[in-house]
């Protein structure tokens, strides 16, 4: 029987929510398990903010890494999913979804600020959502014969 390896992984989910340039970003973070956990997660936010102008969302599934998606939903390309994915791998979790949604205030925020804005959201969910290692850990009990005792001692 091999041990698992430890991983980092959110503790609950969270959420936190800051203005910028009259655009408001509200980024959440939540542990799942598997891809259906999380696109379950990704669909609550919709259903949540359906208002809303965007909703763009990074996840990675698998203590290997093995499943990475994210989505811009509509904001320029590599300026939303991107950078938040890129915040998830910088910060070594796995088995975690982090969906920032936007509400436009009507200034543009230019590449850059859209950058920013979707990474910090991000890392803000994810400080919230307390980042944990997990490690595998068996309690044994035995029981040993006195005259063995000094052997099975560690």
């Amino acid at each position: 029987m091999s041990a698992m390896n430890p991983y980092r992984t959110l503790r609950q989910f969270a959420s936190d929510e800051f203005i910028i340039n009259k655009s408001r970003f509200i980024g959440y973070a939540a542990p799942c398990e598997t891809e259906a956990e999380a696109l379950a997660f990704l669909q609550t936010i919709r259903t949540k903010h359906k208002d809303a102008t965007h909703n763009c969302y990074a996840y990675i599934i698998g203590q290997n890494a093995g499943i990475m998606r994210y989505s811009d939903d509509g904001e320029p390309g590599g300026t939303a999913g991107l950078p938040m994915m890129e915040v998830l791998k910088h910060q070594g979790v796995v088995n975690c979804c982090c969906v920032v949604t936007r509400y436009f205030g009507g200034v543009l925020l230019g590449t850059g600020g859209l950058v920013r804005a979707y990474t910090t959201a991000t890392a803000r969910a994810l400080e919230n959502a307390e980042v944990v290692t997990v490690r595998s850990v068996v309690e044994l009990q035995v029981t040993v014969d006195y005259s063995l005792y000094e052997r099975a001692s560690l």
